[in-house]
């Protein structure tokens, strides 16, 4: 496996929204600015729940002082697929994790639900095994990168909330996941 190399993460100042386990919308491009609408981006929320759209577009339209666009791509993606009966994270995804890592570390009051999930292969019982073995493995990386444990959160929902209902090998993809959801705070701005 490749070395990634850490990147620096300015401190941010945001507010982020607790996802949910809520209905799925399809892929949607979000524009987003910052607080002076100077500038923006665009975030990807394919995947996520309701919430954690909300979530992602929170984040990536946070005050942007310092902070490069590559960065925000990065905090904006909120799942980390994984390959059938794996738990191994991979080179892209170690990107993504870096990136929460770091914002993790800049604010020590935030918190995070790693929800693992798999494809509805295989029994309840080991799904909700291997699930957890997702979270796990996301929390694991995230600790060791220096993100305190207590910031963090691991659940498994197994096979129970899919987000494509397909019974096919795109579905199971899309189904094998991670999800990345910050814990609510008041907002600063509505």
């Amino acid at each position: 496996m490749k070395k990634v190399q850490l990147f620096a993460l300015p401190l941010l100042a945001i507010a982020v929204a607790m996802t949910g386990c809520a209905s799925r919308k399809p892929a949607a491009q979000v524009q987003t600015g910052d607080l002076a609408g100077s500038t923006s981006t665009t975030v990807n929320t394919q995947g996520l729940s309701e919430d954690a759209a909300l979530n992602a577009q929170n984040l990536a339209g946070a005050s942007s002082k310092g902070v490069t666009a590559e960065n925000k791509a990065f905090l904006a993606k909120r799942v980390v697929h994984f390959d059938y009966d794996s738990t191994e994270l991979s080179n892209d995804d170690l990107l993504t994790l870096q990136a929460h890592a770091q914002f993790l570390m800049a604010n020590a009051n935030s918190r995070v639900a790693l929800t693992g999930h798999t494809d509805e292969r295989g029994t309840r019982e080991y799904n909700m095994a291997l699930g957890e073995r997702r979270a796990k493995a996301v929390e694991s990386f995230l600790v060791t990168t220096g993100v305190s444990a207590n910031q963090l959160e691991a659940v498994s929902y197994g096979k129970e909330m899919p987000i494509n209902a397909g019974h096919d090998e795109n579905a199971w993809k899309e189904n094998r996941r991670v999800e990345i959801n910050y814990e609510a705070v008041p907002p600063l701005l509505k």
